[in-house]
């Protein structure tokens, strides 16, 4: 970090150098806990979604389903559902109350008081991005004993199982639509590799207890988790060296300060 020399201002810029540094050292030093303050409200307000509709807030609820459609497909059939009878509905299900052949149109469903309401995430982006936050808590307990994940580990355990579900997903939604005939929607790839010997429900389509269920459950809190063990520490090291420039910083400036 460039310092400025405290004696080569006036003290009124010193006092306003010496307010940004402290307020900068204050976030340096507490990042995590504003990170997992500020990151996980934004990770979890699309859980309040289905509580405002449901309690008839519909404009609020409204509002946050459109503000992180910009961050997720929201499709319901790859969604949860909140006070209803059940907590995800397949394509069939909701082709009847929401009939259309279009995902821009079947991604506007957002339930009714028969089916419940889904939440403003689909279940991949729980995963993934709560991953994330539930890996920042665990760094925050156990990050000191265990050594740095490497990008390598990263890479491999995290990133790819997660690239190659999504965007086989986002092929199959290219291919086929909402149809639920694509070659995700049906994995008859995996009944052929498995010898067909898991039960209808867990080949086809996306209720929980399905493949492309548990996939996207699993990748994504490998990608969040692993995220955190493997950048964090060098977060860390960079916030620590921040730390020591701006500590150094507000020495001089009370030195200066103590010999006018």
């Amino acid at each position: 970090m460039a310092s400025t020399t405290p004696s080569a201002v006036s003290p009124k810029s010193r006092g306003i150098i010496k307010a940004v540094d402290r307020a900068a050292l204050f976030v340096v030093k507490h990042w995590l806990g504003l990170f997992l303050l500020v990151y996980g409200i934004w990770v979890w307000a699309p859980f309040l979604a289905p509580v405002l509709m449901h309690n008839g807030w519909t404009t609020a609820g409204e509002s946050l389903y459109f503000v992180y459609s910009l961050f997720c497909h929201q499709l319901p059939e790859r969604s949860l559902f909140f006070f209803g009878p059940q907590t995800m509905y397949s394509l069939e299900q909701i082709g009847q109350v929401w009939p259309t052949t279009s995902q821009l149109v079947l991604r506007q469903f957002v339930g009714n008081a028969e089916m419940g309401w889904k939440m403003a995430w689909s279940d991949r982006m729980i995963s993934a991005y709560g991953g994330i936050w539930l890996g920042a808590v665990l760094w925050a307990i156990f990050g000191k004993r265990v050594p740095r994940l490497s990008l390598v580990v990263w890479l491999v355990v995290g990133v790819l199982p997660l690239a190659l579900d999504g965007f086989t997903h986002f092929f199959n939604d290219i291919l086929a639509g909402s149809s639920g005939q694509g070659f995700r929607d049906t994995n008859e790839w995996l009944r052929v590799a498995t010898g067909n010997i898991f039960s209808d429900e867990f080949y086809y389509g996306n209720m929980l207890g399905s493949f492309n269920s548990w996939a996207r459950w699993i990748t994504g809190l490998l990608f969040g988790i692993t995220t955190v063990f493997a950048i964090f520490p060098i977060i860390a090291a960079a916030m620590l060296e921040t730390q020591k420039d701006l500590e150094y910083q507000l020495a001089r400036i009370h030195e200066v300060e103590g010999q006018g």
